[in-house]
């Protein structure tokens, strides 16, 4: 193969996977806009409630299976703030919090460890995690120094909705 060829065929390709994107794009402009009651229905029944033990101990047996139980109350708790479809391709914000969760289920620290500086969406973040709190008591093997540490990341799509990474769907154009 020669060098003239090169140049082409990456203008062919590039041209086929623009060509691609376009079409993407115009399917999903031609979905039909849900309305804010059918996503609040859509997010009820979404939302499943978490397992636990007769005294508010979650049944998970990982912190990755006791963080999807802390996402499933968040979003419970926050139903009509959670975006329950595919998140959109470009987010406007993604926040990550840092939080540790003491026996009981209480919140007992959280700061914020990533951030586009959103301020609205950072207070958001924030507020939906102390408003779920308190939250099932984490399994005793889980817990180091009777506390355990997490993370979550906010996903938080234009019109200020969100979901939460551990319950995520996948966003458009993965």
């Amino acid at each position: 193969m020669n060098n003239n060829e090169r140049p082409g065929r990456r203008l062919g390709a590039r041209l086929a996977a623009s060509g691609l994107g376009v079409a993407t794009l115009l399917a999903a402009c031609s979905a039909p806009e849900s309305t804010q009651q059918e996503r609040d229905a859509l997010a009820r029944s979404l939302i499943e409630q978490k397992k636990t033990t007769s005294d508010g101990t979650s049944t998970a047996t990982s912190a990755d299976g006791y963080k999807v139980d802390l996402a499933k109350r968040i979003s419970q708790v926050n139903f009509t703030q959670v975006y329950v479809e595919r998140p959109q391709a470009l987010l406007r914000s993604v926040i990550v919090i840092k939080y540790i969760v003491d026996g009981e289920g209480r919140l007992v620290a959280s700061e914020i460890l990533r951030s586009n500086r959103d301020k609205a969406a950072e207070a958001s973040a924030m507020g939906s995690l102390k408003s779920a709190s308190p939250f099932p008591k984490p399994p005793p093997a889980l817990l180091r120094n009777g506390r355990i540490e997490l993370s979550e990341s906010w996903l938080f799509n234009n019109d200020g909705r969100f979901q939460l990474r551990s319950v995520a769907l996948a966003q458009m154009g993965e």
